[in-house]
């Protein structure tokens, strides 16, 4: 293989989580929570870093009184709280997360007092924080939210006023620990409209944050798989995210999708998907090769949530992408590189190893989409140059697939790693995971057939 594809180095916490701020504590109640995250750490040698936010950290006021994480009423377990208090135990929590912990407070209320004591509190107890946001999605506040400066209209100068106003007020206290932007309607709403407005309050930001769904599932809208999974789409819409990331890098900061997820408002009926498996894998490697340092795959509320990796009782089908792309980047400093053009619907990637150079494994995503019904095609993928084998050698590789890209497992599906491993309610490893051989011929020239719908590392 060819040793001048351009490589991007790899975050070793790429793929993340954020997990909804009213249901964190429930989260830490759940064993798949601390398992699914550690085997992750596994295969990537980092813990994924953790956000704690999302809609609700707009609707919560901290309490220093409060003898519990939170309190908050709701008709239904499966909803959400319209308004919530926090105490301090809800930083004890997250001091007990094993990775860099981002916790989101309240900036819409517009009370800055409370949003700084709960900031000074995270601060003394969290000895793995690393950054606070104020706000979330601001972009969506509407015009009678109390944030809103009398007699201005909401708009991203606005906000930026306002965001810079916030870091200013309380950078004496807390230091350079802000995470900045947290804006979902991109491009409208952006890392590179914001900077100019913070000048130099920009030196206090830690890191800046966008959000990102390619879907949307609210209000009865129309979702679709077969667009969701499809490699040329990942490519085009992660390409948006290149100058938000490269704005970020300009100011020494790094740029993160702090929240991300297949589909808004839970995630509608593409998200719990084997398809949706696949799209993780790829969006990963298309975000990285963006310059996003990290995606923070969002976990909404427990038992209501299509889109999550986990929940009290199943793994779903999603994390298995997350764990075989986090496999194919493995430990230690790695380079990745995207082999193929990026325009057809089989993507192929190498990870090169940092020290030397050399490609150590290539992944193959085909992305045609297959439902179950008809004839299940084939692509037969062939690279030359693989160094180290000899001609009538067998090097091995492993393959992601299910029956179909409909495939859930909360229905009784079977997604599998390695033709038998998968992942049991507590996402503990179950089965046995086996290799492929794969033959080399002369001048290094390897060929891997891969199904629609369908993953395959090769091991080099």
């Amino acid at each position: 293989m060819a040793q001048n594809v351009r490589s991007v180095l790899v975050d070793p916490a790429v793929l993340s989580v954020s997990l909804e701020f009213f249901t964190f504590p429930d989260y830490t109640t759940i064993n798949a929570t601390n398992n699914c995250l550690a085997n992750i750490e596994s295969l990537r040698g980092t813990f994924p870093a953790i956000r704690i936010g999302g809609t609700t950290q707009d609707r919560a006021t901290y309490d220093p009184t409060l003898a519990t994480a939170v309190n908050y009423t709701v008709a239904s377990p499966l909803d959400a709280p319209l308004n919530l208090t926090y105490g301090p135990s809800f930083f004890s929590l997250a001091a007990q997360m094993k990775g860099d912990v981002t916790v989101g407070l309240n900036r819409q209320l517009n009370n800055m007092s409370n949003s700084l004591s709960a900031a000074l509190q995270a601060e003394k107890t969290m000895e793995n924080l690393l950054s606070i946001e104020f706000g979330n999605e601001p972009d969506l506040y509407s015009q009678s939210s109390p944030i809103v400066p009398a007699g201005s209209t909401w708009s991203p100068p606005v906000d930026g006023a306002v965001q810079k106003q916030w870091i200013s007020s309380m950078a004496s206290s807390l230091g350079g620990i802000f995470q900045a932007a947290v804006y979902l309607s991109y491009p409208k709403w952006s890392t590179q409209g914001l900077i100019p407005i913070l000048n130099t309050t920009v030196e206090y930001v830690k890191t800046f944050s966008g959000h990102s769904y390619p879907q949307s599932a609210c209000g009865g809208a129309t979702t679709n798989l077969p667009a969701l999974m499809n490699h040329s789409a990942i490519v085009s819409y992660t390409s948006q995210y290149k100058p938000e990331a490269s704005a970020a890098h300009g100011v020494g900061k790094r740029y993160f999708l702090g929240e991300t997820n297949s589909a808004t408002c839970g995630g509608g009926g593409i998200s719990p998907t084997f398809g949706a498996a696949l799209w993780v894998m790829d969006y990963v490697l298309q975000g990285a090769l963006n310059g996003v340092d990290r995606l923070y795959f969002h976990q909404g509320t427990i038992g209501n949530c299509q889109y999550c990796f986990w929940g009290r009782t199943t793994v779903e089908a999603p994390y298995y992408g997350a764990a075989f792309v986090s496999e194919f980047l493995g430990t230690g400093g790695v380079k990745l590189a995207m082999l193929d053009d990026g325009s057809g619907a089989v993507g192929s990637y190498a990870v090169y190893s940092q020290d030397t150079n050399r490609p150590v494994r290539l992944l193959v995503y085909n992305s045609n989409y297959y439902n179950g019904t008809g004839t299940r095609t084939v692509s037969t993928i062939t690279f030359t140059g693989i160094s180290g084998g000899q001609t009538g050698s067998v090097i091995v590789a492993k393959r992601l697939t299910a029956s179909n890209a409909n495939v859930t497992i909360d229905a009784g599906g079977e997604v599998t790693i390695g033709g038998g491993g998968m992942f049991d309610e507590n996402c503990l490893p179950t089965g046995v995971q086996s290799l492929e051989g794969v033959s080399v011929g002369s001048g290094g020239t390897i060929s891997v057939s891969v199904n629609a719908s369908e993953a395959l590392i090769v091991y080099l």
